[in-house]
């Protein structure tokens, strides 16, 4: 694909360009569409292209740019905005990503609203707000929706599709086949619930895994190789419903008829939801500095972000 064979040179408009929207971003030039990159502060979405030029030339010396587009073909699609107006001017999707704060959410698309078409779809990448808070003051509720990337979203492919009460199913439908289109895998949520599917899980297992830190059972170094070495081997190709059904001879039902009693009771003994703060805090956090210190945290986020795209491929 060259980029002058774009996706009928449609073109997104992505406002914030923090971490999630320059992933974002990369993610859409992948796939061949035009994006404008907008930023509240001054010259902001300018030095953010800058620096997704620099990300964008390592991923391609390393073979794992995405998509059939090289990096000046990308970067040809891409540009940066301080007008708001200006950079919602020709879109047909809005992918909101600035920070997590609901009345910064609820009074971009405030704004937003007032300068796009009835058929510009309106998409927000909170992670834990609801769809019926996070659009609360916009009157045409009916094109909006959550579409909650897992960080970072260049890297990790899910995307949580989540609808305001009011959307409309063709809004679901029409966001699900862009995300698959670019490259993401999207999951559809029939309705809104707290946390969305993927933080629900996740804090469940942070939980227990905290309980167990805490009460001296294993150390953090240990109880992340329980999942990086054990769940997470197998959770990186089937997850949890499929794991029951591969798990019983003869699948799921049997399963249940196996195990269910000492799951129950298992489930059974998990003590209350953690406070993560005070003394308890201070000593996991202590040791989890011992293992990986302040200064090797961005050394290991780069660490992660290859390993993360290496895993991509290989399941591709």
């Amino acid at each position: 694909m060259s980029a002058s064979a774009s996706p009928g040179g449609k073109t997104v408009s992505v406002i914030g360009s923090g971490l999630i929207g320059c992933s974002w971003a990369m993610v859409f030039l992948s796939a061949g569409y035009k994006v404008k990159l907008y930023d509240s502060q001054p010259g902001q979405a300018a030095r953010a292209i800058r620096d997704m030029r620099r990300k964008l030339e390592e991923l391609q010396q390393n073979q794992m740019l995405r998509g059939d587009l090289n990096v000046e073909e990308q970067l040809a699609l891409l540009s940066s905005y301080d007008d708001l107006s200006e950079a919602l001017k020709g879109t047909f999707f809005v992918q909101e990503c600035v920070f997590e704060e609901l009345e910064a959410k609820q009074s971009v698309f405030h704004v937003v609203e007032n300068c796009v078409g009835e058929d510009v779809i309106l998409s927000s990448s909170t992670s834990c707000l609801l769809p019926s808070n996070v659009f609360s003051r916009v009157q045409n509720k009916k094109r909006c929706i959550v579409s909650h990337p897992v960080n970072p979203p260049y890297y990790v492919r899910l995307v949580e599709l989540v609808p305001h009460p009011e959307t409309l199913p063709a809004v679901m439908e029409q966001t699900y086949a862009l995300m698959t289109e670019v490259g993401q895998t999207p999951v559809r949520l029939t309705k809104e619930i707290d946390g969305f599917a993927l933080n629900r899980v996740q804090y469940a297992i942070i939980a227990e895994s905290w309980r167990l830190v805490k009460d001296g059972i294993i150390s953090v170094e240990d109880i992340d190789l329980v999942m990086s070495e054990g769940l997470g081997m197998r959770y990186a190709f089937i997850g949890p419903m499929e794991t029951m059904h591969l798990n019983a001879p003869d699948g799921l039902e049997d399963y249940l008829s196996r195990y269910k009693d000492g799951m129950q009771r298992v489930l059974s003994s998990f003590g209350p939801v953690p406070e993560f703060s005070g003394n308890e805090a201070k000593v996991i956090n202590q040791e989890m500095c011992n293992f990986i210190s302040k200064d090797q945290l961005s050394s290991r986020r780069a660490r992660r972000d290859q390993l993360l795209m290496g895993l991509a491929k290989l399941k591709k």
